[in-house]
């Protein structure tokens, strides 16, 4: 059996200058962290960044730098986007798309994020494709139903082998940056229906080959309960993983 792959992603948002994010990448990759075939280490860092924090990674094995955001359009008069294209042309290989900060402050639809997702895999970039629910819908016991139209409306154009080239990440946006955070039953629940979603689309076996991640409030010193979920694949991180020693403490709670 194809074993999934487990993912620590750092998500630094919109944080930090030139020297601070240098000096947060060197001091994460100074703890030199074996990781295995099946263990990768993403760091999402700003467009500035982008090209800095690739080189000062280097060759090291399973190590990536990601972008943010991409365009839903391949080039033209869009002043202030960047294509996937772009992205390709200085060797990045993941794209974090559909962060509920996007949808939220920056209207992006399910249909745009369709797009986004075609022209990454045309540009061989992984899609870290975000869904979950806001806390009305999640209080109104909404989530399943909000989660699946994510889902469905973003990924089930795709035939099942480029469906195998994203990662999912489930954020619940309740449990972003407000210090709350889904018990690990509640991760695993949500973990396991995305799968369920999938399996109904493309097969079980498909379902169970693709990497899920959890996005809301990772800590250090939760990381390791709810990575243990059987359906949890490691987990995006804000806050924490601009904290050299947290998201050190976080890539060695990743399963083996």
């Amino acid at each position: 059996m194809l074993m999934r792959k487990q993912i620590a992603a750092a998500n630094w948002k919109m944080n930090g200058n030139a020297q601070q994010a240098e000096a947060l990448l060197r001091d994460v990759m100074q703890q030199k962290i074996k990781l295995s075939d099946d263990q990768v280490v993403i760091f999402a860092v700003p467009f500035p960044f982008l090209v800095t924090a690739n080189q000062q990674l280097g060759k090291e094995h399973n190590y990536f730098i990601a972008a943010q955001n991409c365009s839903s359009h391949a080039s033209g008069a869009y002043t202030g986007e960047v294509s996937a294209e772009m992205l390709k042309s200085i060797h990045i290989k993941y794209c974090i798309i559909g962060h509920s900060e996007r949808r939220e402050y920056f209207s992006e639809t399910n249909a745009q994020l369709a797009e986004k997702i075609n022209l990454l895999l045309k540009n061989e970039i992984t899609p870290i494709f975000c869904c979950g629910e806001p806390l009305d819908i999640r209080e109104a016991n909404g989530q399943d139903k909000h989660v699946e139209a994510q889902v469905q409306e973003s990924l089930f154009h795709l035939a099942a082998d480029d469906l195998l080239k994203v990662v999912i990440a489930y954020e619940p946006i309740w449990a972003i940056g407000t210090g709350k955070t889904a018990t690990t039953a509640q991760a695993q629940e949500m973990h396991a229906f995305i799968r369920s979603v999938i399996a109904k689309r493309y097969g079980k076996e498909i379902a169970s080959e693709v990497s899920i991640l959890y996005g809301g409030s990772v800590k250090a010193n939760n990381a390791g309960e709810i990575f243990g979920a059987p359906d949890v694949d490691g987990g995006l991180v804000g806050g924490a993983s601009l904290v050299a020693k947290d998201f050190i403490q976080i890539i060695q709670s990743l399963k083996n």
